[in-house]
This record gives C-alpha cells, structure tokens and sequence, in this order.
C-alpha cells in the first residue's frame, strides 16, 4: 500500500511541476494570439476532451507530463494536426522574435511562482522564519581541520573552493553549509577576510559521528522572525534565492564535468519523493517546490531542445535578421535530443548504482 502512495505521489508531484510549466507556455501563447489547438494533461493516448472556445484541454492515458501544442511550433513533435487554415500571424514562427522569447519563457516564470507559492505558503504556516547569519565564523572546534589550518573566531569566509575546480561564494552561514554538504573528497580552500586582508586556507575536511564531513567552525545564531500573509513572500523569496544560487553552480559545475556522478533522474526523484513523504506534509512540498524550482532552472539551459536553447536560437534570428535555415535548426535539435537523451540514460543508471548498492 505504501509503494502505491508513494507512486501517486510522485505522478501527482512531477505531473503538477509539468503542467504548471507548460501552463506558463499557453498563458504567453494566448495572450500574444498564437493559435493553441491542445493543451494535455498526461501523455499517451488520449481518455477524453472537452474543446473550449479554439483549444481542446485533454487527459491522456500516461498521468505524467503534459504539453500544449502551437500552431508553428515545428520543434515540437507532439504538435497535433490543426484542422483549420491559421493565419501566419496565429503561428509561433509568425510572431515578432521578441513575443517568441516571451512564450519559451513562460513556462519557466510559472515553475519559479509555483516554488515561490508554495514556499511562502509553508511559512506561513510555520509562523516563524529562521533568518541565517553572515557567513562568520563564531568559533572554531580545537583539534578539527580549521583549527589547525589556522582559522579564527570572527573571520568571514567569503569563497570556497574545491580540488575539483567547483567554487562558491557564500552569502550565509546556510549557504556556506548546504555547499559545504556537496564535499566528496579532497582538499578545500577557504578564502576569509579578516582586518581589512584577504587570506587563503586549505582544510581537509573529516567526518564526524553521524558520517557528515565537518571542519570544525559554528556560526552565529539565526534571527527568528515573525511570518504573516503579508512577509511570507518576501521570507520565501530570500529562502528560494539561496536554493537557486546553489543550483545554478551545480548546473555550471556539470558542463566542467563536475558532481555528474550526483546526478538523479526519474528513480531518484521517486526515492527522495518517498523520503521526503515520509517525514511529512510539509517536506513533502517543500521537495515539490524544490524540483519545480529544478526544472526551471534545468529548462533554462542553453541546449536547443530546452526552453533557454531555443531563446537563443531566436536571439540569433534578432542579431542575423532572418530564421535560421530549417536543415540547421533539425541538425541543432537532433544533438540536441541526443545530448539529452544520454544524460537521462546516465543519471538513471546513476539511481540503478545506488539503488542496488
């Protein structure tokens, strides 16, 4: 029974992140005229429809995903045949380049106000905010690395560095800790300011009684603020900003190669939805906010078949002041799709390592 809910859950968690996104896409079409002839929830076969005044809204058999088709959308496969003559006007590739960008990026905003919703919501039924320090260190645990490494009470550390090349620029003490939490191996370098100088330590980092890697520091106390329906917002924001700074140099990290092996496709997304169920309600859409957040970003990328690929694309039609050559576009796209495609198969055979190790 467990496993049941467990799935539904995360059909539910993935399907809504999807559909919110592709919301975001029909919102900006209809509001520039291009013409929508469906917007599906699910893949697959289609169970049933209603058509509403020029777009039929279905549910299909497959309960993840969704899309919605455009008239002109050519790089979308899934666009549906359209059974009346649309003025080129009415067509994605007729619009002005500027309201195009608009529309790919529509989905995204909708994936970054649904984290921001749900986060904000979530506080405010909490009531309270913990409002992380500065990014000092209030004191340093004798004999642990960064004692020995010479580090001091009331040095700011304002860069990290990994062997691997991955760096960080903390903004909190929490923001310090969660890329604190990506270590793997090898030596650190902490950059501190401390009396107006700039200086470098390098710190080995070791683990402590419940297996997390520590160097020996603590931070200031964290403020506790009062959350009401109007600063919920503003507390959610200021929460997503640092998950979204973390993110976004992971993302930057994977292009040098580095944290792959930390990748997760659809059986890790399911492993931590169940975790994260487990625990309760409120991490449960904590985890969806997240992800939605995740997918935003991840649709940003500036690989052709994403949302941000293709805003590019269209910025090079602005700069060269004609489309690109379909033969172009295709050939961009197939890589495209191919690139994807073996990341997914290797982020699953990364959850198939772990799941079975």
């Amino acid at each position: 029974m467990n496993m049941i809910v467990n799935i539904l859950l995360f059909l539910f968690m993935m399907s809504l992140i999807i559909v919110i996104h592709e919301f975001g896409h029909l919102i900006a079409a209809k509001i520039f005229g291009v013409y929508c002839h469906e917007f599906s929830l699910g893949m697959g076969p289609k169970l049933f429809s209603k058509k509403g005044k020029e777009t039929e809204y279905s549910v299909r058999a497959i309960p993840i995903g969704g899309f919605v088709a455009m008239a002109g959308d050519t790089d979308n496969a899934l666009e549906t045949s359209v059974d009346i003559e649309v003025p080129a006007e009415r067509t994605l590739t007729g619009i002005k380049p500027i309201k195009r960008i608009i529309i790919m990026l529509g989905g995204i905003v909708m994936n970054l106000l649904l984290a921001e919703v749900v986060i904000s919501l979530l506080l405010l039924g909490y009531g309270k905010y913990a409002m992380s320090p500065e990014p000092y260190i209030e004191s340093v645990v004798e004999d642990y690395p960064a004692a020995k490494a010479g580090l001091r009470a009331n040095d700011l550390i304002v860069g990290i560095e990994y062997e691997n090349g991955s760096s960080y620029a903390p903004a909190s003490f929490s923001e310090l800790s969660d890329f604190l939490a990506t270590y793997e191996s090898g030596t650190i370098v902490l950059t501190i300011e401390r009396d107006k100088e700039r200086l470098d330590f390098e710190v080995e980092p070791v683990k402590n009684d419940s297996g997390s890697y520590v160097i020996g520091i603590t931070g200031g106390s964290y403020a506790i603020v009062e959350v009401n329906i109007l600063n919920c917002w503003y507390y959610g924001f200021i929460y997503l900003k640092e998950v979204m700074k973390l993110l976004i140099t992971t993302v930057i990290g994977l292009f040098k190669g580095i944290g792959l092996k930390n990748l997760s496709g659809p059986i890790g997304i399911y492993n931590a939805t169940s975790e994260a169920a487990s625990m309760g309600a409120d991490i449960y859409f904590n985890l969806l906010a997240v992800l939605s957040l995740n997918i935003g970003i991840m649709n940003a990328i500036p690989l052709p078949v994403l949302d941000g690929g293709r805003v590019v694309l269209t910025l090079v039609e602005m700069v060269i002041g004609h489309p690109i050559s379909k033969k172009v576009t295709d050939a961009i796209m197939t890589i495209s799709i191919l690139l994807l495609i073996m990341l997914m198969v290797f982020a699953t055979g990364q959850d198939l390592w772990r799941l079975f190790n």
